[in-house]
């Protein structure tokens, strides 16, 4: 049995725990916290639960609000309405809304209570086969031409040469997911292969990993000669939305500094990033970040590369001058990348501009390095170090950057005192 329990108080969440799994030892429980992780995604129908848990103290005495708003979510699974004892306006209200069932919280440790959830189960386990196997069942769970049972087809994210992003919802994990599926190109086994090796790769590498700063990546198969990954999906975007909106310098510091940390544990692992750009930085709802799309990844710990060889990747605007002319790279030119991006968010520019990538690739071997805005003068040696042309004259490693970049955030802060 799998439940998920709406509640915000840590305590209370323990409590309801605690009498849940004495009643059914084998049930597993999930737990959103409305204070903590907010409202869930409208698209959300949390149908790898058996039943959702919540009461009128679940978020902040809006519970009965909750019950309003996922039940008439079509397809949402049963609510189970915990009222208060004696409060029976509120347990009819419930019924009304659409609660599938009402049990008092001094009903907890009873018997009813375990059969009510058992019952529950049963029912959700025959609607759940029923609608995987309607016709509507069947069509959702298509990708594309590519059938991928488990998974609830939302919306198309976004559409790319190689494979398409789709919105998801995921019975397995129990959350909104995104999945990366290979377009439908008459590929050849050999290049369904390819293909698969590129997700698979992608796919140990981030597992290996297994940092908070890093996407989390939940499964990867082929289905009807498509090969498919499923990994985290950011409802907060990307930081290039954070960045046209405008940040103020100490956020984005901490930001540097968090991409940084992440570009430590992957060099650690001996993994290079290779495409470090504000659009594969993505945003949890917490305010933490995570690096994204290790497509173009290179794994020196197997000596394997992903991308195809001889050809330059990359996105111009962040490329490192070595990068830029397809030579040689290490750790030194994802720093490189992240520079670009602390100078951007600083300046609210990019550091350098052409009409053309090639005329970019140049400038970013030819140019010098450019200034920032005069307030933040003391920080100019540390882009200095970062946009270095030479990788020597760059911080040697992320470690080092983490360091620099705290040393800026300090001497910003002491500079806005004085002011």
């Amino acid at each position: 049995m799998r439940l998920l329990l709406i509640e915000e108080d840590p305590r209370e969440s323990e409590r309801l725990q605690h009498h849940l799994t004495k009643r059914l030892s084998a049930a597993e429980v999930a737990i959103h916290s409305p204070r903590l992780h907010g409202t869930l995604p409208p698209e959300f129908l949390a149908q790898g639960f058996d039943a959702v848990l919540l009461s009128r103290r679940s978020a902040g005495s809006r519970g009965l609000d909750w019950v309003k708003d996922l039940s008439s979510r079509s397809g949402f699974a049963p609510i189970v309405y915990l009222g208060d004892e004696g409060d029976e306006a509120g347990a009819r209200r419930a019924h009304e809304l659409g609660a599938h069932t009402v049990v008092g919280r001094d009903e907890l440790d009873g018997e009813p209570f375990a059969a009510a959830l058992t019952a529950v189960e049963r029912e959700r386990v025959r609607s759940r086969a029923a609608w995987r196997a309607s016709e509507a069942g069947q069509a959702s769970q298509r990708f594309g031409s590519a059938f991928i049972p488990g998974y609830r087809r939302i919306r198309q994210i976004a559409a790319g040469a190689v494979s398409d992003l789709f919105l998801a919802e995921s019975e397995g994990a129990g959350k909104l997911v995104v999945l990366k599926v290979a377009r439908d190109q008459h590929q050849e086994q050999a290049e369904l292969d390819h293909t698969f090796r590129r997700f698979l790769l992608e796919y140990e590498i981030v597992q290996r990993i297994r940092h908070p700063s890093i996407v989390r990546l939940y499964d990867l198969g082929v289905s009807d000669e498509h090969a498919w990954l499923v990994m985290e999906y950011f409802r907060a975007g990307d930081l290039r939305r954070r960045m046209r909106a405008g940040m103020r310098p100490r956020p984005a510091l901490r930001t540097a500094i968090g991409i940084a940390r992440a570009l430590a544990a992957m060099h650690a692992a001996g993994v290079l990033h290779r495409d470090v750009k504000p659009g594969n930085v993505m945003l949890r709802e917490d305010g933490s970040l995570a690096l994204i799309d290790f497509g173009m990844s290179k794994d020196t710990a197997l000596e394997h590369d992903i991308t195809d060889t001889g050809l330059i990747f990359g996105t111009p605007h962040y490329m490192s001058p070595e990068q830029g002319h397809g030579e040689p790279i290490d750790a030194r030119s994802d720093l490189y990348s992240l520079g670009v991006i602390v100078f951007e968010m600083l300046a609210r520019a990019k550091p350098y501009a052409a009409e053309n990538p090639m005329a970019i690739i140049y400038k970013h071997r030819k140019e010098p390095v450019p200034r920032l805005p005069s307030r933040f003068a003391a920080l100019q040696p540390m882009i200095e170090r970062f946009l270095a042309k030479d990788p020597a004259d760059r911080f040697a490693s992320a470690t080092e950057a983490v360091g620099a970049l705290q040393q800026a955030y300090h001497t910003l802060v002491k500079g806005e005192r004085r002011k």
